[in-house]
């Protein structure tokens, strides 16, 4: 077989096996926005904001369920993936594309009543002072959503640069995700540690956290 062929198959199995791993739900859209939704209490006329948006389906589907009276934020560092969520919302006028920086989440204080991040949490460099931005953005009694997976032998080459040591790896703890939150002012509601799957058995948890 013709080595570029082969190189190209390759390539695109790993892509596939990246996409498996690293996006909840990839095969059950709607499904998984229908549980997200329960999580976050979503209601007609809420201000969420989605953290590290990727290509904007996500948010898409929120601000569906948000209906004309509430509102989306969406953010991003890339310009890139900036522009994806432009192009995913463009049919919409209730989603605001945020520029997002390594230790700042871009949103205004008290504009949330929900946020929400998605395999996000584990890539922060800087967690301490994200988690206190994502505190100041929500109004009181205000849920944050993370939905995240643990660390895993198999996950190590694709750790993220820059992390915190005490995440053991591409992935973070829950425990580690409630005392980094717990010190930023957050208080647990609740977990589900197998929330959702994810490849080669790695399952996803989903944190729930307010602000008091």
């Amino acid at each position: 077989m013709n080595a570029g062929i082969v190189r190209q198959r390759r390539a695109f199995a790993i892509a596939i096996a990246c996409c498996l791993l690293f996006a909840p739900s990839l095969l059950r859209a709607d499904e998984h926005a229908d549980r997200l939704a329960g999580l976050l209490d979503l209601r007609a006329g809420m201000v969420v904001a989605e953290i590290g948006a990727g290509a904007g389906k996500t948010t898409h589907a929120v601000a569906q369920r948000v209906g004309p009276s509430g509102h989306v934020y969406s953010t991003e560092l890339d310009p890139e993936a900036l522009a994806k969520i432009h192009a995913a919302t463009a049919d919409l006028s209730n989603v605001t594309v945020v520029q997002a920086g390594v230790a700042e989440t871009g949103l205004p204080d008290a504009c949330c009543d929900a946020i929400f991040m998605e395999a996000v949490y584990h890539h922060l460099s800087k967690p301490a002072e994200i988690d206190a931005g994502l505190l100041r953005a929500l109004r009181p009694g205000g849920r944050l959503v993370v939905v995240d997976f643990r660390p895993a032998i198999l996950l190590s080459p694709w750790t993220p640069k820059d992390v915190p040591a005490n995440r053991g790896g591409h992935g973070i703890p829950p425990d580690v995700l409630r005392q980094e939150l717990e010190a930023a002012g957050f208080e647990q509601v609740s977990l589900d540690p197998r929330w959702d799957w994810g490849w080669l058995g790695q399952h996803y948890f989903a944190a729930v956290f307010r602000r008091p």
